[in-house]
């Protein structure tokens, strides 16, 4: 049975009925860097709220490209999850783990049970798929209107550490730009020769951030 710890903010404000269920009802679940929360075609089986770590949502189309939808981070369930259990149909992508990651599974029953009696649960989860509707708008427009050296600079600049250095490969920046790995070697090497980055191998490095926001717009 859980307790008041295993819920936190926002669920521990869903008042003393819903907490009730949560606590006889959800489990926990913990899942190491690397894992698959859920595979497409998996069955949606639990409503998941994440309490610690990041999962990363990514398709795999017919060709093998990986695009990458969005990131579930603490205080946040999945819009595929939500999605399956109201249509009762399965994932149609995958769920990494990127970190380890410790959430809060509520069985499907549950989930519909609070869904119908609570106000408040029903509210959180409504308000949290829209954002995450949003979200995924977001990132479909900026795909469909940004030129992919915009939309590789701000990567770069959100994912840089104090050192400049960007621990990504050119697979995993293709992945995160819905892009072919190529399109990305070939535009860092242009980046590389205004002086921007430097490349070596298994390293990126960014020699201009001032530069480079003015490309990314952030």
């Amino acid at each position: 049975m859980l307790d008041e710890t295993d819920l936190g903010s926002p669920l521990d404000r869903l008042g003393p009925d819903a907490l009730a269920v949560l606590r006889r009802q959800a489990s926990r679940v913990r899942l190491p860097a690397g894992a698959h929360a859920f595979h497409a075609g998996d069955p949606c089986s639990a409503y998941l709220w994440v309490r610690e770590g990041r999962v990363r949502v990514q398709l795999v189309a017919e060709s093998g490209r990986e695009i990458v939808l969005y990131r579930v981070a603490p205080g946040e369930s999945c819009v595929l999850t939500t999605s399956g259990l109201f249509a009762h149909e399965p994932y149609a992508a995958e769920g990494i783990c990127e970190t380890d990651v410790a959430a809060l599974a509520i069985p499907v029953a549950a989930f519909r049970d609070l869904l119908a009696v609570s106000e408040p649960f029903r509210d959180l989860v409504l308000g949290d798929y829209a954002r995450r509707i949003g979200d995924i708008l977001m990132t479909m427009d900026g795909a469909a209107s940004r030129h992919i050296t915009e939309r590789l600079a701000a990567v770069l600049l959100r994912e840089a550490g104090e050192d400049g250095a960007v621990a990504m490969t050119h697979h995993q920046l293709a992945v995160e730009l819905g892009s072919a790995r190529e399109v990305v070697s070939r535009t860092l090497k242009i980046l590389e020769r205004r002086g921007l980055v430097t490349l070596s191998r298994g390293r990126i490095t960014l020699c201009d951030r001032s530069a480079l926001r003015g490309l990314g717009a952030v």
